[in-house]
Parts: structure tokens; sequence; C-alpha cells
């Protein structure tokens, strides 16, 4: 993605199921479970660039020895911080005992970490806050082990304040009431006092986790860790963010990306298994484990930007998904460049959109091909090998175009000083491009705001001298904030948005912002913001490919020589490309649940307001 925007956590959650002497005899190291917990968070780095944090449960350990620990970390390289600290904590306990390793049983006395149950957490500040604060795992202490709670996931929750209201929880520090993990905890620690006063030597999971995510308004993955050893990964109910789990006679296991278990583990994609939406993977405090429905059966509308861009495309599916998105681009490119193939250069930017890329180009072959077998046909015999060879040699034109710069700073600060760095993001190869002959066809995964390819991509492309170029989303367009996990909360920043409300004066239908704006505010009013998205009205007035002009007119840059196109995808295609994963609201407006409809009617009424804020 050339717009840089703040993503999806991730999450690690491990359980051994054998003694540390186990592991340390079959693997040689009693380090087993911290080497698979820092495995599971590095092969997830994507996920989280603004912290990370780790927590441990020991099992069976005496009374009077702390029992759940956990660390945070805000800085850079904050997976590598952590283990670092970890690995401090061995040597200083080597240094008093150098055989101790041996040991994993004394080992575990005086290591932190050295539990059972352990989790890991990847984070990207969606709040705007990076604060080491707001890192997860977030820690809810109790006298009693039982009611000690761990957690940390990949969400977002639309009604953190109605949570706390409801727990009675008003009287909170302004930083918890800002974290909607906080919400969370608070929530279901509210319902394990409930349920373990109940039953304290087993408390009922399933009883608990129920009663507090049928209260959540958002889309969430997760995992929890409980004093008495017992331990959860829990899902939403449409599915929105992804959970997947491993289970074999030594270990539990998950993650958010099914190919970092595969890898950890050394296994096979169908020993991988999706948790299903709206449930819950229990593991009590002696090993057994069950999946547990919470929540009432929905629609699934699972993150489709997680196929698009998000995870790591290593996942089979996924990168079938993202390769056939490519491919249906492929007629629409045709139609732009007139199907001159033969004066065309594709490329793709970033290196994201590499996957997306190839199946672009295998659309684009299977014409080829077709060409060729007719032309040939068309000869009858009237050819000769030389004829022939030029023929069948014909290929698509393939370069690598831009090239992704180290980040660029300056010390300047004037506006148009940092627009002039801003440019030069990306370099190009000279020399691939024949000058006023060939067009250019460049793939992105998606197209925001639009800022980088204005200020840097559009400009660089065009100092190769095409004739036309041809930039192309492989996702539709981002019409609507996200609020399940991803930070794009502001209406004004979307380039879609921003070249639907200038049709809109070119037109002299202003009127339609204020008519919405007013239904808004209404609807504020009456306390049904959530009832519906009534900000779908704004793009009503006009055909998708009116609002896709608009948009090249307004990100080519008035000194730009060539002519600049830009196709999105079709909503029809995401759905065809990926048939499993429809969770398409950023594109369409259709939120799985309610708390949408009132984050984008929000947004709206910011944007018009002139407020900066985001829209939950």
């Amino acid at each position: 993605m050339s717009d840089e925007i703040r993503h999806e956590c991730g999450i690690a959650y491990l359980r051994l199921r054998k003694s540390l002497s186990f592991y340390h005899q079959k693997y040689g190291t009693a380090f087993y479970g911290l080497n698979k917990l820092y495995l599971l968070m590095e092969k997830q780095h994507n996920r989280g660039q603004d912290g990370a944090g780790i927590a441990a449960v020991k099992l069976d350990i005496q009374n009077g020895t702390p029992f759940m620990k956990r660390i945070r970390s805000n800085v850079a390289q904050s997976i590598s911080d952590i283990f670092k600290q970890v690995q401090a904590e061995i040597e200083e306990v080597e240094k008093l005992h150098p055989d101790i390793r041996n040991y994993p049983e004394t080992l575990k006395g005086y290591l932190s970490f050295m539990g059972e149950v352990m989790m890991g957490h990847l984070r990207y500040g969606t709040q705007g806050r990076n604060n080491i604060e707001y890192c997860h795992p977030f820690i809810k202490s109790d006298i009693n082990p039982s009611r000690n709670l761990c957690l940390a996931g990949n969400f977002n929750l639309m009604n953190t304040k109605e949570l706390f209201h409801f727990i009675h929880k008003d009287e909170l520090a302004q930083i918890q009431m800002d974290s909607d993990l906080s919400a969370m905890i608070e929530t279901i620690h509210y319902y394990l006092r409930e349920e373990e006063a109940k039953s304290p030597e087993n408390i009922n999971w399933q009883e608990v986790l129920s009663k507090a995510t049928n209260l959540f308004d958002g889309g969430f993955v997760a995992e929890g860790l409980c004093g008495n050893g017992d331990s959860f990964v829990m899902r939403d109910k449409h599915g929105i963010r992804p959970a997947y789990y491993y289970i074999d006679d030594e270990v539990i296991a998950a993650a958010s990306e099914r190919p970092v278990l595969m890898t950890a583990f050394k296994t096979t994609s169908d020993q991988i298994v999706e948790l299903p939406a709206g449930h819950a993977l229990i593991v009590k405090a002696n090993g057994n484990y069950s999946i547990e429905k919470i929540l009432p059966s929905a629609e699934k509308k699972s993150c489709s930007f997680e196929r698009i861009y998000f995870s790591r495309g290593s996942d089979e599916d996924i990168y079938k998904e993202r390769k056939q998105l490519g491919r249906l681009l492929s007629e629409r490119v045709l139609q732009s460049i007139n199907y001159d193939l033969r004066n065309t250069i594709f490329s793709f930017i970033p290196n994201t959109a590499e996957t997306a890329f190839y199946g672009l180009i295998k659309g684009a072959e299977a014409y080829l091909n077709e060409i060729k077998v007719k032309r040939i046909q068309s000869w009858d015999k009237e050819f000769d090998e030389e004829k022939l060879r030029e023929m069948i040699e014909r290929r698509v034109r393939i370069e690598k175009i831009a090239i992704k710069d180290v980040k660029l700073r300056t010390f300047i600060t004037e506006d148009s000083a940092r627009n002039e760095m801003v440019q030069h993001v990306y370099d190009i190869t000279y020399g691939t491009v024949r000058a006023g002959i060939d067009s250019l066809v460049v793939i992105d995964d998606s197209i925001v705001r639009g800022t980088t390819l204005k200020e840097s991509i559009i400009r660089m492309l065009d100092r190769l001298g095409p004739k036309k170029i041809t930039i192309v989303s492989s996702a539709p367009q981002i019409r609507y904030p996200d609020c399940y996990g991803i930070d794009m909360s502001k209406m004004g920043e979307f380039i879609a948005f921003q070249a639907t409300v200038e049709l809109l004066k070119d037109n002299q239908q202003q009127h339609v912002l204020a008519d919405v704006y007013a239904e808004c505010l209404q609807a504020e009013k009456s306390n049904k913001l959530a009832s519906q998205n009534f900000v779908k009205r704004v793009y009503k007035q006009f055909s998708i490919e009116q609002i896709n002009t608009k948009i090249a007119q307004m990100l080519r840059p008035e000194d730009v020589k060539a002519e600049v196109e830009i196709i999105y995808q079709t909503i029809e295609n995401l759905h065809e490309a990926c048939p499993h994963h429809q969770g398409d609201w950023y594109f369409t407006g259709d939120y799985p649940t309610p708390g949408g409809n009132a984050v984008v009617n929000k947004a709206f009424m910011n944007y018009v307001e002139g407020k900066g804020g985001r829209g939950y």
C-alpha cells in the first residue's frame, strides 16, 4: 500500500501441555516455550510496529511465589527489546547457578517468564497513542489468583463508555477510560468475579465470555490468561478479526495468521484450524481444552483487507486470492491501453502489490496468447520460421520501474521543502521507457488518500516520459471509515470521498452534504445514529467511473505531462476473488454491527463541522 495506514494487531498464544523437563529432554532446551513464543511474534512483526508485550502464568507453584508476569515495550524493535530483557534475566541467574539450564523445574522458580501458559501481542496504535500504558497485555489484579486476569487482542470496540457505565466503572483513570482493552478486561472481570464466587474450583469460562462478549460492539480476537492457569482465545460473531489454532500432544497454540503456526511447529495447513466466529478456545489449568460457542450465529464478515494487504502473503489461500484480484483487473486494464501490449510496460508499487501484479500479468498473457493463436491460424501456411518465432516470442513487457528508497528525513520544516522530499520516497529505473511511445501500467494494493501517488509516484513515473500512466488498485474505492481494527476514521482523508465532494460542487449539488448532515444531526438527537449509514447517500449521485475520473484529475499534478487514469477493483470482483471473506464495509458502507453506522455518521459530522477527531 503506497499510503501508510495503521492496521491490525497480532496475537500469539501458547500453552505447554507437558512438564518443562519434557521439552528439555526432547528438544535440548528448557526455553522451548519462550523460543516458540518469540518465533510466533517475530513472524507476525508486520502486524505491529508501535509496541509489543508478553505475559506468562506459572502452574503448580508454591504459595507466595509470583505466578503471573507481564512485560511491555514501545521502543523501536520492541519484540527484540522484550526478549533481550528476558535474556538478561536468564544471564543473571546463570551467574549464580551456571548449570541451572539443566534443571528446568528449578529454573522455573528463578525466571519470571518460565511459565507454561504464555501470550504475546504486537500493537498498532489505533487510538493514536503509543504510550507504553496503552500496550497490551493489560492485567486486572486481585488478591485471589483465580480473579487475576491478563488480556490482549486485535480489536476496536465502539461502545467503551457504555461498557464502563454498565459495570459501574465510571471512576477509572482517564488513561483506562480511553482504552477499549480496559473496557474489555473490566467487563470480562466483572463476570469472572460473579462466576468465580459460584464455582471457585471450576470456572465456567463459556458462561463468563458469553455474558461479556454479548455486550461488545466491534470486531475482536482476544487472548486471556487467568491466575489459576485457565486461558482462552475468543473471536467475534462475525469473524471480523482473524484467528487460527494448532493443537497436538505437546502444545496448544494460536495466532492471527495461519502460516505463522505452520512455520513455528513445522506442520501442514490442514493441521491449522480457523477459530470459528463467535467461539472461544478454552484451555483449563489441567491442559484439557474445548471449542465453545459464546455468541449467537451471525453472517460471517471477515475483513477482506486482511486478504488484500494486511496478512502475510505466504498463506496459500491469500496468495491465490491476491493473484485472482490482479487477474480480474486485466480486462479493464487492457481496455485502458487499447490492447496495445507492444507499447505498454507493466509494474507494481509497492512490493506488497507484487502478488496481485502476477495475476494481472497472467490475465494480460492469456489475452496475448489468444491473439497469437488467431494470428497464426489466419496465416494458414503463409509464414516462415522467422515470422513464427517472432510471434511466439512476444511477451507482456514487465519492468521493475520503482524502488522504495530509505526513509528520507529533513531538518527543514517548511511545507514546500517537505513536499519536495516526499517526491523522492521512491526512485525510478531509468532507461526502461521509450519516451512518448510507451505507456505505463502500475498496480497498487489500494489507494486510500492518494497523497503518495500525487506527491511522489506519479511525478516520478512522469520523469520517464510515458505517453500514459494507468494506476490500478487491487482494492475497490475506500469510501468509509473502518472501526474494527484499522485506523481509518476520518472521512476527509479518503480520496474517493474528496472526489465525490468535488463532483457535487461541479454539479451544483452541495445541498446533498447539508441534507445528509441534517439527517445525522436528527438521528443523534433521537439516539438513532447507529440505525443506518446516512453517508451512503453522498455517493449515490455518481457512478464509480465518474468518481474514478475525478480522482485521476485530482491526483495528477499540474506539471505532469502524461495522461493519468485510475482504475479501481469492483466490489463484484472482490467477492469473486475472496468468496469466504465478505467484510467490505470500507468499500460498501455495509457495517456488520450498529457501531459501524454510528462511526461513519459521526465521522461525516466531524468532517462537516471541521473537527479533526476520530469517529469513535
